[in-house]
């Protein structure tokens, strides 16, 4: 088909950039835009608009923030992640939930390893559903008791960031509603306390 093809992507780049922007697109065998991108070369041209602000952050708004990522949802919770770390004065604590199929699709390793290194007030724990005989993280899905243990718990003054493919937060949050608004909180979330003013979901 010739129609318009239209995927939102969240860059992994510095704000403060210019000039640039960088993508993280997992193709994928199905994927019409993934597969497209993939096939560009040096010198061809893709259609672009936006920066479209969806979480206007301030420093400090909240005391703690939990994330839970999957695969490629991570990319916003990076830009997050960054936005607080690099501002020496936002003293949120961070703790990350990052989940994949094997330990070579969890996306921004290096860098996400090297940030909770040098920053105390950053944590992250991986989730592999088919992990390694050497694999010292999480195996299997989230389920609730890693929540509880890595997660900041339903409060006034924390927030949970939920970001991956379908199944996943339809398990850990419930969806947005078809028109993209955050909708009611449902899943492993819902069952532990944490109610709509404490989620928000990419």
């Amino acid at each position: 088909s010739k129609g318009m093809i239209i995927r939102p992507y969240t860059p992994t780049s510095e704000v403060s950039a210019e000039g640039h922007f960088d993508l993280i697109v997992k193709e994928y065998p199905e994927g019409k835009m993934s597969k497209h991108i993939a096939s560009l070369k040096v010198g061809d041209s893709l259609a672009f608009k936006g920066p479209f602000v969806k979480l206007p952050y301030e420093p400090n708004m909240k005391k703690e923030i939990g994330m839970i990522a999957g695969g490629t949802g991570i990319t916003p919770m990076y830009q997050v992640i960054r936005e607080i770390l690099n501002n020496e004065n936002d003293n949120t604590k961070i703790s990350l939930v990052f989940a994949n199929v094997t330990d070579k699709d969890i996306l921004l390793k290096s860098e996400l390893d090297g940030l909770a290194a040098k920053h105390p007030n950053f944590s992250v724990y991986y989730v592999l559903d088919k992990p390694g005989w050497f694999w010292k993280g999480g195996s299997g899905y989230i389920t609730k008791e890693m929540v509880q243990k890595h997660i900041p718990g339903p409060a006034a003054d924390s927030l949970v960031m939920v970001c991956g493919p379908p199944p996943m937060m339809n398990c850990i949050s419930g969806d947005k509603n078809p028109d993209k608004s955050q909708g009611e909180v449902s899943g492993l979330l819902k069952d532990l306390g944490y109610t709509a003013d404490m989620v928000y979901k990419f």
